[in-house]
């Protein structure tokens, strides 16, 4: 213990971790920041020890945060990518079944395949042809505007999801200019 009662911290050394820096004791501008008579205790050097390295944790555990949502959002586009990709590959297939009639957008068509293998639209449900249906029924689709295919029990949703979209349209072209999206009272 050092006169006056006080313990003598002068032989433990505290040093700052190596990527941090104190402040210079220099006057700056012509007056001094902290009195001269001021000593700094060595448990303050500690607590700014402790302080930076708390802020290098929260740094890193908020840089983590956001990359594990970076990776779960290219995750995300990755499998929507992929969608896409198997959507045109089915697209392109059912554009190059055989067909004799000029299919127009909106109706819904009826997939069958013969004996012999050969795929084919038809305009007759299965219901419609009863239990005269000369082939195996596969599937019915509906030829959308944009010339996509969307199977027959999606096509429900697939008409919501566009039914809302042309609301957002409508209440766009009404509304004076705006250089923001306006997204009231839509949603899918």
């Amino acid at each position: 213990m050092a006169a006056g009662g006080e313990a003598d911290f002068a032989a433990v050394p505290v040093l700052p971790p190596d990527n941090s820096a104190l402040v210079g004791r220099g006057a700056s501008e012509g007056f001094q920041l902290t009195p001269a008579a001021r000593k700094a205790q060595p448990s303050d050097l500690v607590a700014l020890a402790e302080q930076v390295e708390k802020a290098d944790e929260f740094v890193r555990a908020n840089a983590c945060n956001r990359l594990t949502v970076i990776a779960e959002q290219i995750r995300y586009l990755q499998e929507q990518a992929r969608k896409v990709l198997e959507d045109a590959k089915r697209d392109a297939d059912l554009h190059h079944v055989a067909c004799n009639f000029v299919k127009k957008p909106g109706n819904i068509y009826y997939l069958y395949r013969r004996e012999t293998g050969q795929r084919y639209f038809s305009l007759l449900s299965p219901k419609e042809w009863g239990a005269s249906c000369p082939s195996e029924f596969l599937a019915a689709y509906k030829l959308q505007h944009d010339l996509s295919w969307t199977p027959s029990d999606e096509v429900e949703k697939r008409d919501a999801q566009l039914n809302v979209l042309e609301k957002l349209l409508d209440q766009q072209t009404i509304l004076p200019p705006c250089n923001e999206p306006n997204f009231r009272g839509l949603t899918m």
